[in-house]
């Protein structure tokens, strides 16, 4: 948001929080909704954009109806293959995540990409993880079944409260495995970040978050992807990096000692973004998703590199 958007946007809110704060959370909640321009900004994003483009130039695209919209996927397809499907994360879209999607396929892995609502050539302005859910159960229902299933940052915590099948009305995925990449694990985060850029006082905080389980079907409790981890009991591959900025490595760091399905790796040096590119994390998706006594043996040498970082 420009910082003078900003400025109004926390005056406006920040004012109106104080007289109405049951209008100001169903505002802020709007707000908190609206995805932002579907356009590179600046021109390392362009390029990042563009070398995307090119790469997803021959994949096959399948627009997916879902009960609010249709989602667009991109399909790099290897015959014979393992299936696995990559979810974006806020603010980003199929093109930015092509380098993973290149190399799970140059690994023999088949692969599609999803643009969430809001987001890329899919419908819509708005975004949560009820809609994201929603879109990932509609893609594994028509295009799947998927053996793995691949999540960045916000597009890793929808994953895996899609697996969770928290949302009335909304079927739960299935995919056998799951991989997050500097995915947040408590919601609560999400929202701290935006109430401190809007300036919403604590009474309308607390009215958005009420406005918020209406709208979505359940609690916000229901969003803690540790305590959904532990039940699924899924193999569960965790990678973070303890330079991120975006999102703190503590939510990684929840999932230590849940379980012998969970596997914790750190990419250190990596940051928030640079993580889904990174041939090291490629690898040990790669490994992952393949998921097979033979892969399996080379996952070590993928390890000692993400060690070393």
């Amino acid at each position: 948001m420009p910082p003078f958007l900003l400025k109004v946007t926390r005056l406006g809110v920040g004012g109106l929080g104080a007289v109405a704060p049951d209008l100001a959370g169903r505002l802020a909640w709007r707000l908190f909704r609206r995805t932002p321009s579907r356009r590179p900004a600046g021109e390392k994003a362009r390029k990042a954009f563009d070398e995307g483009v090119r790469t997803l130039a021959s994949a096959q695209r399948v627009a997916v109806p879902t009960g609010s919209g249709a989602v667009m996927t991109y399909r790099l397809s290897c015959h014979d293959a393992p299936r696995v499907l990559i979810i974006h994360g806020w603010g980003s879209r199929a093109e930015y995540l092509a380098g993973l999607a290149s190399g799970l396929r140059a690994s023999g892995l088949d692969v599609t990409v999803l643009d969430l609502p809001g987001h890329g050539r899919s419908y819509g302005r708005a975004l949560d993880m009820r809609l994201a859910a929603e879109a990932i159960a509609a893609v594994e229902k028509t295009l799947g079944p998927f053996d793995a299933a691949v999540g960045h940052s916000f597009g890793g915590a929808s994953l895996l409260v899609a697996a969770g099948g928290i949302f009335p009305g909304i079927e739960a995925v299935r995919a056998p495995r799951l991989a997050v990449l500097g995915a947040p694990s408590q919601i609560e985060f999400i929202f701290e970040d935006f109430f401190a850029m809007v300036g919403l006082p604590p009474k309308a905080q607390r009215r958005l978050f009420g406005h918020a389980e209406r709208r979505v079907g359940t609690t916000l409790e229901a969003f803690d992807t540790v305590a959904i981890a532990r039940r699924l009991g899924r193999p569960l591959l965790v990678i973070h990096a303890e330079d991120d900025k975006e999102v703190h490595p503590r939510h990684a760091r929840r999932y230590e000692g849940l379980g012998e399905h969970v596997r914790l790796e750190w990419a250190n040096g990596r940051g928030h973004r640079r993580i889904v590119s990174a041939p090291e994390v490629i690898g040990t998706v790669a490994v992952f998703a393949h998921g097979d006594a033979a892969t399996e043996a080379v996952a070590g040498r993928h390890e000692t590199d993400m060690v070393e970082r």
